[in-house]
Formats: C-alpha cells, structure tokens, sequence
C-alpha cells in the first residue's frame, strides 16, 4: 500500500531533521502536530542540498547537485519518487501549494556554493533570498495553510528571520566555510582584516533584523507561533554567545550552544510566551 511509503518518507524527512538539528527538531515539536510533517519534509529536502555542497568532498558535487534538481522536477511533475526525502518534498509542495519559484531560487542559491564567489551587496542579497528567505517563505505557506491574504501580510518577517538565522550561520560557521570551502560571504570582506569592528557591524545588521521578525512571529497563526518562537530564541542564544565571542576566537572555533542550555531556552522561552512577555 502507497500510504505506507508515504508515511516512510515523513519519517525519514523526520530523522534527517533530528539527526543534522536539535534546534529544529524542539521547534518544530512545538508546532500543531498537523502540520510538522510538511515542516520536516522541507527540512529534510534543503539538508540533502546542503550536505551535497557542503560536506561531499571528494565527489562531484555539480554532478550530484544537477541530479538532484532533475529529480525535483521529475519528483513534482510524477508526483512521487523512489528518493524518501524527495517524496514527501514533493507531496508538500502539492499540498500547500508552495510556488515552484522558491525551489527554483533555492536551488541556484546553491548552485552558488559550488563556485568561489567575491560577494558584493547584489550577489550577497540574491544569494539569502535563495538559501534562506524563501525557506522562510515554504514554512510560511503552511504555516499559514492557503490564507494568502495572511501569507502576503506575514511574508516580510518571515523573509527577515530567515535572513537572520542565515547571518548567524555564516558567523557561526566562518572558521569553516574560510578555511575548509575557501567562502566568505559577507560583502567585500576581507578575512585578513576581519576584526571587532568588522564583526560588529554585521551583528547590528543581524540584530535589526531579529527584532523586526519578531513583530511577525506574534502575529502568526496559533499552530505555528510557539514553534516558531522557540527557534527565534534558539538562534537569538546563538548570536548572544557569538557576540560575546572575540573576532580573533571567531577563526579558530566554531560557536556551538550545549544541549543542555537549549533545554533551558526551551523552558524560558515557554514560560515567556504562556506569560505574553515576547
């Protein structure tokens, strides 16, 4: 029976989730449970992207990469694949009706990452949009399950938190994404000059940017709005520990929050919405 395949690849979409982020995998534990699949099958879909350009060293990650965009295409005009992941991608987009443009943008955000590129303000903004904000954008359309008038309402916070938790990556990721990928991807920046002042400028950029996407995350619809929240707080006691973080620090380790200390955000921030303090 088909449904049992379906249900398969939730699951493994659900995994994948739990496996690459315990910051998610909470977040989305507090969403209605209706609609965490679809929210674990986005994940699941952007992770498989994602390892191809970022960690498949040694393979042919062009390659793998144009393969995995013909299967897309092929997934959602067949409207099933024999790739779980893609699977229960492609039975989400259906469902909610997510625009085949933000795939489209996704993927050449990635196709991005296969090349060295010098960023500047264009290309750092085209490059968001694609890996970050329209991700913002898929979650939004279930989020919001077909309201348009709330998605269009709703769609330029959920733009700006997804460009927020994308900054805090790059930061929290610079030694690696320097050192191992040969990326930087802040505008002009020049690595060998990268000091407080430099990394200050960008966390007031990510830190508006925070507080405008929290406007939004009050007004999101009652099965989305805590889910949401928790990742928002996950990713804000991100950026306060790399704020407290030397430049020079920054080069030499990658900035991480215990499991533990996520338990407590996980509390905290439970008792600050029950409260309607945030």
């Amino acid at each position: 029976m088909k449904n049992l395949f379906d249900e398969l690849s939730y699951e493994v979409s659900k995994y994948t989730t739990q496996k690459y982020s315990t910051s998610f995998s909470l977040g989305i534990l507090a969403l209605k449970p209706a609609i965490r699949p679809a929210i674990y099958a986005i994940y699941g879909y952007v992770r498989l992207a994602d390892e191809i350009v970022d960690s498949f060293h040694g393979y042919d990650k062009e390659k793998l990469l144009k393969r995995l965009k013909a299967e897309t295409y092929e997934a959602l005009e067949d409207r099933i694949s024999l790739n779980p992941i893609l699977h229960s991608f492609q039975e989400t987009v259906r469902k909610y009706d997510i625009d085949i443009k933000l795939i489209n943008q996704f993927l050449h955000s990635m196709e991005m990452d296969l090349h060295k590129i010098d960023y500047n303000s264009d290309l750092y903004k085209e490059y968001i949009y694609g890996s970050a904000e329209v991700v913002g954008l898929m979650c939004l359309q279930i989020f919001t399950e077909g309201d348009k008038q709330q998605y269009d309402k709703l769609k330029p916070f959920a733009m700006k938190l997804g460009s927020a938790f994308q900054k805090v990556n790059f930061l929290r990721d610079l030694k690696d994404d320097y050192q191992l990928l040969g990326r930087t991807y802040f505008p002009s920046l020049n690595m060998s000059v990268f000091d407080n002042i430099v990394k200050t400028q960008i966390e007031n950029e990510i830190e508006q940017e925070f507080k405008e996407a929290l406007q939004g995350i009050k007004k999101l619809p009652g099965s989305s709005i805590f889910g949401v929240y928790l990742a928002y707080r996950y990713y804000l006691s991100l950026f306060e520990k790399i704020k407290r973080t030397s430049s020079q620090n920054m080069l030499q380790q990658r900035i991480r929050i215990a499991n533990s200390q996520k338990l407590l955000v996980a509390f905290k921030s439970y008792i600050r919405y029950k409260s309607a303090y945030f």
